[in-house]
């Protein structure tokens, strides 16, 4: 059955759907008019889900559920997520396999014998950067400074696959589903309740299990690094805009974990200079923010900007997913890398052309320049953009979109054919 989002009308003496949105080429569609339906227990106007068969146009589809209203703009929202094929609920069966394997674990002996046989580092202090909307945490930080003068940093990843067992009902499910999809104020997750948002979230103050890379810098370089399965306890939640306050002194930080969030600001600033003297990219972007009533509609808009504390989190997540590929490579293990190949001079020449039209300062282009110039002189323009936004204070999202178009889509590929953007050999999604 094929089912989309409908909107209801009345031609003449029948009921008809209309589809809201439209669909990609080469899909499954019921037609480019409305279709006669059997509303049920919906009324005109109605914001609907309609099913029909496939093939069978000029027959009757049928309403098989009602989402609200066209002009509210959640339930709009809602209809998209169901039109593009998300579910929006798990079957029974799989939220009970996700609680009986939070509770017992794989190996079925319970959180005790899963935590016995992983590192403790219960008390290290931790904790956790998001945004202030997030529900999971699948992500935390832990830092220390040492006599010598170099810091350590422990970057955790929630261990799902301690909760998941390859080839259960719940893997086979998220193997469906791929990923988690946010839309503004809704979220169709990978994982059922009972995993997402509770036994892999990092929350404060509760046992979890991570796969732990502990990274010991001595300035930007990595002199050490070490992967290994642990169990964690979070110190505290912390969000970007609290972190942000306490960076400009505006909040003071708290005990226990002050100190480490201090080693880690100084560790991903020394990171950040580090690759700009390397030429990687230097793209700062916003994100919109939807504030919605109580009724679903938007009633606020506020385009969030990467600030200090989101360079934080980036830089050493970056610098983690770099050591892990290094090892991978190095062991020649199968490995999906995270690619960005190098720009093609002729579209960094145009960019340059673009940017000079609109009175925006470029560095000089040299008159025979490679691939490799080309990337080594799309991050001088990259940072070049950066300082002519902020010294005028507009123009971030147009000029930002130039510099991004003038490149190649980054993809992921078994061969490690490096990272243009990072200026780095080799890189993956850890």
């Amino acid at each position: 059955m094929i089912t989309r989002a409908a909107v209801l009308e009345r031609r003449g003496r029948f009921t008809v759907a209309r589809p809201v949105f439209a669909r990609p080429r080469g899909e499954d569609d019921l037609g480019s008019g409305p279709l006669t339906v059997d509303p049920g227990k919906a009324r005109v106007g109605d914001l609907v889900l309609v099913s029909v068969k496939p093939g069978s146009r000029g027959a009757r589809g049928r309403v098989v559920r009602k989402l609200g209203r066209p002009d509210v703009a959640r339930d709009v929202i809602e209809a998209l997520m169901l039109d593009r094929g998300l579910r929006r609920r798990f079957d029974p069966a799989i939220d009970r396999a996700a609680v009986d394997s939070a509770e017992a674990g794989v190996g079925g002996g319970g959180g005790g014998e899963r935590a016995g046989s992983r590192r403790d580092l219960r008390d290290l202090a931790t904790f956790t950067i998001d945004p202030r909307g997030a529900r999971d945490f699948d992500d935390a930080i832990s830092a220390r400074r040492l006599d010598d003068g170099r810091i350590r940093v422990w970057v955790h990843i929630a261990d799902v696959a301690a909760f998941v067992r390859a080839g259960s009902p719940v893997d086979k499910e998220a193997r469906r589903r791929a990923t988690s999809v946010y839309v503004p104020g809704a979220v169709e997750p990978m994982l059922p309740p009972a995993l997402s948002n509770d036994a892999c979230s990092l929350v404060p103050g509760k046992d979890r299990l991570v796969v732990t890379a502990e990274l010991e810098f001595d300035g930007p370089r990595v002199r050490r690094a070490s992967f290994y399965r642990a169990v964690i306890c979070s110190d505290e939640r912390l969000d970007y805009d609290r972190v942000d306050r306490i960076f400009a002194g505006r909040e003071q930080a708290g005990s226990p974990w002050a100190e480490p969030l201090d080693a880690a600001r100084t560790a991903a600033r020394e990171l950040a200079a580090e690759r700009a003297r390397r030429g990687s990219l230097e793209i700062v972007s916003g994100e919109p923010e939807f504030a919605f009533s109580g009724e679903g509609h938007v009633v606020d808009i506020r385009l969030t900007e990467q600030t200090e504390s989101h360079g934080l989190i980036e830089h050493l997540m970056i610098a983690c997913n770099e050591e892990v590929a290094k090892l991978l490579a190095s062991r020649k293990l199968p490995t999906l890398y995270r690619v960005h190949e190098q720009p093609e001079p002729a579209r960094i020449e145009r960019l340059v052309a673009q940017l000079a039209s609109l009175d925006v300062p470029t560095p000089p282009i040299p008159k025979l320049m490679s691939a490799a110039g080309a990337a080594e002189l799309v991050g001088e323009i990259s940072r070049a953009v950066d300082r002519h936004v902020r010294r005028t204070g507009h123009g971030r999202l147009a000029l930002t979109s130039l510099v991004l178009r003038s490149l190649k889509q980054a993809y992921y590929s078994p061969r490690n054919l490096g990272h243009a953007g990072l200026r780095s050999t080799g890189y993956c999604h850890f």
